[in-house]
């Protein structure tokens, strides 16, 4: 399914740009804003504490995330934000980073056989689609697998498929650092919970940004229903997590709504990155960590973009989402530097940057694509199995991923 309300083209860009910080992974129990002393990405007013807007009220009451930011997705104009650069543990949100990072690496109709391999890295307790060895699937089934049901089964094939999970992880951060996404650090391609993995509202929303620009993203998740190979000629239905866009658990849909992504995992609890069209404008919004559970998220999500639609036009700027390095977004982040290892995480996912900003990008551009023939010969599928367990991301049915 294609979506039928499309992102309007980014318009030209604001000509302030905040200077860049440099962001250091910090452990996920010890979340932490930036500091409003030293530069900040998208503007110093990110980095306040406190509800930051100017030039409207009515914003909704009874907001409990601990993170949030409302955004115009074509100007890149921050409306609000409530420490927006804090470093959260993102859940599945984080699948936004891996579909800007591997999407374009292979084509829609690309088939694979699933090998026992490419499945025995999984972590316990994840988020499946029901992918099984022996199966050959297309490149597009996979990625409805990664966006309507989060299946870290789908992520991990991906990643082999793009040159192993490590490969892939370390693309993923030079992604980020050129989207300028830099309280992001990166441990797994999933999501999962894990030491030192961490994300921000302003970097989810970025990611989002970036990925709606792409028709392939935008209309995986608009998606709201698919058939998923099963074995032979069988197949089952999965349905789209995202509440607010299928109405499922009696949310009702949002009008307008695109996508984009919901997570839930037991350290990050509920997150949730939201994009909807309304009279020709299309917003951005994304919730971290609310204290109510099931579907506390999309509620507050829904009554952000209910304020955004209603007193956006009223609102002055506190701030803006800037363009990636690779698209000419400015940047004086020193060169050379390195993010360091996620206290705790024992330095099994350290990331340093490759020659600053510029060896992120050189990453990208030398690596993204190295994989991307690599053609499987379709073989026998097996009969069908077990079908993974069905990530709810926050509903009473709890999973990881």
């Amino acid at each position: 399914m294609r979506d039928s309300s499309p992102v309007p083209p980014r318009a030209a860009r604001l000509s302030r740009r905040a200077a860049l910080g440099l962001a250091a992974a910090l452990p996920l129990a010890a979340a932490s804003p930036a500091s409003a002393a030293t530069p900040v990405i998208g503007g110093e007013r990110l980095a306040r504490a406190g509800v930051q807007v100017r030039g409207a009220a009515g914003l909704p009451k009874r907001l409990t995330a601990r993170s949030w930011l409302v955004a115009d997705h074509e100007s890149g104009e921050v409306l609000a934000s409530y420490h927006a650069h804090t470093r959260l543990a993102p859940a599945s949100t984080l699948k936004m980073l891996f579909a800007d990072t591997v999407l374009k690496n292979f084509e829609r109709t690309e088939r694979h056989r699933v090998t026992d391999a490419d499945l025995a890295d999984i972590p316990a307790g994840s988020s499946m689609v029901g992918v099984k060895p022996g199966i050959t699937y297309t490149v597009e089934q996979l990625w409805l697998g990664v966006f309507l049901r989060s299946g870290n089964d789908a992520v991990h094939v991906l990643s082999h498929m793009n040159g192993g999970v490590a490969r892939t992880v370390a693309q993923m951060q030079a992604k980020a650092q050129d989207l300028q996404a830099l309280d992001t650090h990166v441990v797994s391609p999933d999501g999962f919970d894990h030491k030192g993995q961490v994300s921000s509202a302003y970097d989810l929303t970025l990611f989002a940004r970036h990925g709606l620009a792409d028709a392939d993203f935008r209309a995986y998740c608009h998606t709201k229903t698919a058939n998923f190979p099963a074995g032979g000629k069988k197949t089952f239905q999965i349905q789209n997590t995202d509440r607010l866009l299928t109405g499922a658990w009696g949310v009702p849909t949002y009008d307008g709504l695109i996508g984009v992504k919901n997570g839930y995992t037991s350290n990050a609890g509920n997150t949730f990155t939201g994009a909807a069209t309304r009279g020709g404008r299309t917003l951005l919004v994304t919730v971290m960590h609310p204290k109510s559970g099931g579907s506390g998220v999309y509620e507050e999500a829904a009554a952000l973009l209910d304020w955004g639609f209603k007193e956006g036009a009223k609102v002055q700027s506190v701030g803006t989402l800037v363009d990636p390095l690779s698209e000419g977004g400015a940047s004086v982040a020193p060169t050379g530097g390195a993010l360091a290892t996620a206290a705790g995480d024992g330095g099994s996912s350290s990331w340093g940057l490759v020659g600053g900003a510029g060896g992120a990008v050189a990453l990208l551009a030398g690596g993204a694509y190295a994989w991307r023939r690599r053609r499987r010969e379709v073989g026998d599928e097996v009969p069908e199995g077990r079908q993974g367990r069905q990530d709810s991301q926050d509903g009473q049915d709890r999973h990881q991923g």
